[in-house]
């Protein structure tokens, strides 16, 4: 079955850096375009990234474009989401997910994502 396992979240202060990776398998994940999502606490689930299967293509929304990064290691299975300059708005759960649709150019759902990892912006 579909596993996705994020880590690489903690603490760190505004304007600060982390790297989330997430470990993938049960599926081909060489074959899959794969995304990041967050949820803050009283939130929706807000779309963060997407790369494409080849790693060819990246996507952001507004709020993280110049500042996240999106990458893939299909050899090792592996999603990473580099995320510099951080604000107080990017604390959240962030969960790697795969299956993930859009309906006018809104996110709805994905069909799967892992148990997350917290990240805490705080000085």
């Amino acid at each position: 079955q579909v596993q996705l396992v994020e880590s690489g979240g903690g603490l760190v202060q505004p304007g600060g850096s982390l790297r989330l990776s997430c470990s993938a398998s049960g599926f081909p994940f060489a074959d899959s375009p794969m995304n990041w999502v967050r949820q803050a606490p009283g939130k929706d689930t807000e779309w963060v990234a997407t790369i494409q299967n080849d790693g060819g293509r990246s996507y952001y929304p507004d709020s993280v474009r110049g500042r996240f990064s999106i990458s893939r290691d299909n050899a090792n299975s592996i999603l990473f989401l580099q995320m510099n300059n951080l604000k107080f708005d990017d604390a959240a759960v962030y969960y790697c997910a795969k299956g993930c649709t859009w309906k006018g150019g809104a996110f709805q759902r994905c069909d799967y994502q892992g148990q997350g990892t917290q990240v805490t912006v705080s000085s």
